[in-house]
């Protein structure tokens, strides 16, 4: 028998629509949780933001600036998770060299690269004007 489209193999049919959009978020949090788990960055990335939301409350950043470090943190995080599931669909693939291979997990690696550096750079305009009073 065929799953319908977006149904998990092995996973019960959800009786109601909303049950199944909350089954969604379940699915979600496991990826994200499998990131965590598995990835040594998600983790550092989560430290970093950690210590950025630290720093923001006890320098008592206004909401402009919250909304800046929060989107620079979702930003990262979301790269980092993005990067693990290229890395993950390409191992899946192939255990061999490939050129087109280094091609997507150094551009999901570059990904990552690219919303940290981003994302130092809201912490400077943020935090450094405030550090400077």
């Amino acid at each position: 028998m065929n799953s319908p489209p977006g149904h998990r193999s092995g996973d019960p049919r959800p009786s109601r629509p909303v049950a199944a959009f909350l089954r969604g978020f379940t699915f979600a949090g496991q990826g994200v949780w499998h990131a965590v788990r598995t990835q040594r960055n998600m983790r550092v990335h989560l430290a970093a933001a950690t210590a950025a939301v630290t720093v923001g409350i006890v320098l008592r950043i206004g909401a402009v600036q919250w909304a800046c470090v929060a989107l620079a943190i979702g930003m990262v995080l979301a790269a980092e998770i993005v990067n693990t599931v290229v890395e993950a669909m390409i191992d899946l693939h192939t255990q061999q060299f490939h050129p087109l291979a280094k091609v997507a997990k150094d551009g999901a690696a570059g990904a990552v690269l690219v919303t940290s550096a981003a994302a130092v750079g809201v912490a400077i305009a943020v935090f450094v004007p405030r550090l400077l009073r």
